[in-house]
């Protein structure tokens, strides 16, 4: 006889908690995940000199969404009194107060572990390494109250799985590593500050700091020193490790891609720097690409 009293798991009440996790992950929005995603798989295949192991592929790609995960969670939450006052962020789920901070707090903790689980499978170094990637996915939502360049600290989080993925597949950490990492940091320096300049009005009402205020009416041009950068360091890397002519291709992709970024931010209007913010994307897929040719 079916027992009214306790009618078991109410499976509607768990999806809808689950699509709000979701919304609160950025899931629906995996721009970040490919962001992240790009510079770990640069570093996978030049760590390899080829395809890498299947394991750690897996680790790292799993690693990434969950990570990026975890940053958005603990972004939001370092937000949540910001929010609420933002017209493009008033309606997150916790700014709405369709998740509590002690929900999202939770979920922050249960995505890291399970992140740290994955690279438990790893080597001692890499599971080392991963603790510096873990502080600074932590430490840089609070970094827009401190300093103007929490983009920085941005990249240094997203870059972080470059060495990581060095120490996965070869248990060393070279100095081509390090250059990669280099390049990442600049790289999220570059499209977070797009990013930062579609939101600088608010910002400045609300006391927010970024790049894109430090700047100021120079944003184009930094941006621009920052981006020929950035194809220096990658101009070495493929010096270094003889790439080629294919890679030769993918720079000069780049440099139009770059200069198409720069038009879009022309006039800094919000849904033109948010478009060039979004088309970075295809800057990490063309080196991804030209790595898996150069290496076949």
């Amino acid at each position: 006889m079916k027992n009214h009293l306790n009618p078991g798991i109410n499976w509607l009440h768990v999806r809808q908690r689950l699509y709000q996790y979701a919304l609160l992950m950025r899931l629906h929005k995996p721009i970040g995940i490919f962001l992240l995603l790009w510079p770990t798989l640069w570093a996978l295949w030049i760590a390899a000199e080829g395809f890498p192991h299947p394991g750690v592929l897996t680790v790292f790609v799993l690693g990434v969404i969950l990570m990026r995960s975890a940053g958005c969670v603990i972004n939001d939450y370092a937000d949540r009194e910001i929010d609420p006052r933002v017209n493009r962020t008033k309606d997150r789920p916790i700014a709405s107060g369709r998740v509590s901070p002690d929900e999202a707090m939770l979920l922050f903790m249960g995505l890291c572990f399970s992140a740290f689980l994955l690279v438990l499978t790893m080597n001692t170094f890499t599971i080392l390494l991963s603790l510096g990637g873990v502080m600074l996915a932590g430490v840089y939502p609070f970094m827009k109250r401190y300093t103007h360049m929490p983009q920085i600290v941005l990249g240094m989080a997203f870059g972080w799985a470059v060495p990581m993925a060095f120490a996965a597949q070869t248990n060393s950490v070279p100095k081509i590593a390090w250059l990669i990492y280099v390049v990442t940091v600049l790289w999220a320096v570059i499209y977070d500050t797009m990013y930062a300049m579609a939101d600088r009005m608010d910002d400045l009402k609300i006391g927010v700091k970024s790049t894109a205020i430090l700047f100021g009416d120079a944003d184009r041009v930094i941006i621009g020193i920052l981006q020929v950068l950035m194809l220096i360091a990658l101009y070495l890397i493929g010096l270094q490790l003889q790439l080629g002519t294919v890679y030769d291709i993918a720079l000069f992709i780049t440099i139009i891609l770059m200069v198409y970024h720069q038009y879009l931010i022309r006039y800094r209007q919000p849904a033109m720097c948010i478009q060039a913010f979004l088309n970075n994307n295809w800057i990490g897929a063309v080196i991804f690409i030209t790595l898996v040719v150069s290496y076949y």
